[in-house]
């Protein structure tokens, strides 16, 4: 089991930067990846950002989000961390921004996929 808790939300004005969280506590070793979706009133939920937790790495982002938006991974000790560093922010960033680790399953192919309560994020304009 993961439990996934997100921080760093807030108000900011167009233009700003914000850096989310996302803190997993549980066993983390064979993390497949995580990423950040997030899900504006009235609207569904949408892909933001992706790092990939084998190999090296990789990360991924929606088009909205690109050269604004990056994810990083800290894994150290028994904490492992997951952030958002969002600058440039904009009226259409408003969301709440929820944190999704995938872990796959020991001797199998199978993932489980574990989600944050989410953190919200308002750009004024």
């Amino acid at each position: 089991q993961v439990q996934l808790v997100e921080s760093g939300g807030g108000l900011v004005q167009v233009g700003g930067s914000l850096s989310l969280a996302c803190t997993a506590s549980g066993r983390t070793s064979r993390t497949y990846a995580v990423a950040w979706f997030r899900q504006a009133p009235g609207k569904e939920r949408e892909f933001v950002a992706r790092i990939m937790g084998t190999g090296t790495g990789n990360t991924y982002y929606a088009d909205s989000v690109k050269g604004r938006f990056t994810i990083a991974r800290n894994s150290a000790g028994n904490t492992d961390t997951v952030t958002l560093q969002m600058i440039r922010l904009k009226p259409e960033d408003s969301a709440m921004y929820y944190c999704n680790w995938e872990i796959t399953e020991l001797g199998t192919s199978r993932r489980s996929e574990y989600w944050g309560p989410g953190t919200q994020v308002a750009v004024s304009s």
